[in-house]
């Protein structure tokens, strides 16, 4: 019988997560189907005990649910728990078990163009749920100095202090991370600003960009943010959003067949369905 995958939000027709994973399905023959569910968030619990009643193998969750969908499982991954967030289900035997591949997701996409190591220096522009889902993930991957740049000072202090992790950590105004842009390898923007359709707003001003410095945008429409093109014309490294979208979509993949699936071919397609260039 065929297996059923998908993913649960409020919007959802946007999503590309079912282009990415019918394909996959196809490539690797295997029997399933990956839907789109659009569940407004006071349905979330029905659609929950739906999914698992007709013996849904997987889902993943996208806003606004990222968080709420956490009281509805069974057992909850230990990072995703710290976190506080989860975006792939797993029905095992009956459990419905939650993992959050976003954070991890984010750091296969990066290392793959940037070498991060326990002496990298990080700023995350943004204290929303994806910077905190990429900030506990490189914690735990041992990156010992993240810090944030946030219009609140309060949320991003929340954060850093629930972080199980060892990490140092400072929290800058838009000022003053702008004045102290030269110390940091990593500049990692996690907020919407810049988001189409106002593709030429950005979050920071990178007039004091370190030489050699890389910049890593998490928004995928438009592919090349105003952010990331002020960066390109600085001579430093770039990249969008959509390793991240992919990577993490790969190991919810992997998660549900046990198999790492074909990462260049899932970018190149969803590049084809936005209407980009091949990678």
């Amino acid at each position: 019988m065929k297996k059923l995958f998908g993913v649960i939000g409020d919007p959802i027709s946007h999503s590309m997560s079912p282009v990415m994973h019918n394909d996959l399905f196809m490539v690797y023959g295997i029997d399933a189907h990956y839907h789109p569910f659009h569940v407004k968030r006071g349905d979330l619990g029905a659609a929950v005990q739906g999914l698992k009643a007709i013996n849904c193998s997987g889902f993943n969750v996208t806003v606004p649910h990222k968080t709420e969908i956490m009281t509805f499982l069974d057992e909850i991954d230990p990072l995703a728990e710290a976190i506080g967030a989860v975006n792939t289900v797993v029905h095992e035997e009956g459990k419905l078990i939650g993992y959050n591949t976003d954070g991890h997701g984010f750091l296969e996409g990066l290392k793959r163009k940037f070498t991060v190591s326990d002496s990298t220096k990080v700023l995350i522009i943004g204290a929303g749920g994806a910077a905190k889902a990429i900030f506990y993930s490189m914690a735990h991957a041992g990156v010992k100095h993240i810090d944030f740049c946030n219009r609140t000072a309060e949320k991003a202090a929340q954060l850093i202090e629930s972080c199980p992790f060892t990490v140092q950590s400072n929290i800058y105004t838009r000022e003053e991370a702008e004045k102290r842009l030269s110390s940091y390898n990593l500049i990692i923007q996690t907020t919407s600003v810049g988001m189409s359709p106002n593709i030429d707003d950005s979050p920071l001003s990178l007039e004091n960009l370190g030489t050699g410095a890389f910049v890593s945008d998490i928004i995928y429409n438009p592919l090349e943010t105003a952010i990331l093109r002020d960066a390109k014309r600085r001579g430093a490294g770039t990249q969008n959003g959509l390793d991240m979208f992919v990577f993490q979509g790969a190991l919810a993949f992997e998660k549900w067949t046990g198999i790492f699936p074909d990462t260049v071919r899932m970018k190149q397609n969803v590049l084809k369905h936005l209407g980009g260039k091949k990678c």
